[in-house]
């Protein structure tokens, strides 16, 4: 980093400037393995369907997920049927909000 750049880094970002120079803005970090836990995850259909509260928002998921090409036509009417004989909680039990922050323990 150039001389010009370290003063309008200082300039913009006094206190940071600051604590970087002191040293003061250490934190300690104890575990970076439960970020991994979902670094490049791909929520799936599924993974959707299991936020959803009533057979409408499935519905809706369901036409959203073919419409983008998501999934299959075919995938989408095998949803649909499953939806309508066994219910929205066929999918698995509802994701709360903050689910991946939960499971990596945040």
């Amino acid at each position: 980093m150039g001389e010009f750049e370290k003063e309008e880094f200082k300039r913009k970002y006094p206190n940071l400037a600051r604590d970087l120079e002191e040293g003061s803005g250490r934190v300690q970090i104890d575990s970076v393995q439960s970020f991994d836990k979902f670094r490049g995850y791909m929520p799936t259909p599924i993974d959707y369907l299991r936020r959803c509260d009533t057979e409408e928002q499935a519905i809706q998921t369901i036409e959203y997920l073919e419409g983008i090409e998501e999934i299959t036509h075919e995938r989408a009417e095998e949803l649909r049927r499953q939806l309508k004989e066994k219910g929205v909680r066929s999918f698995g039990p509802r994701k709360e909000e903050d689910y991946y922050l939960k499971q990596a323990g945040y």
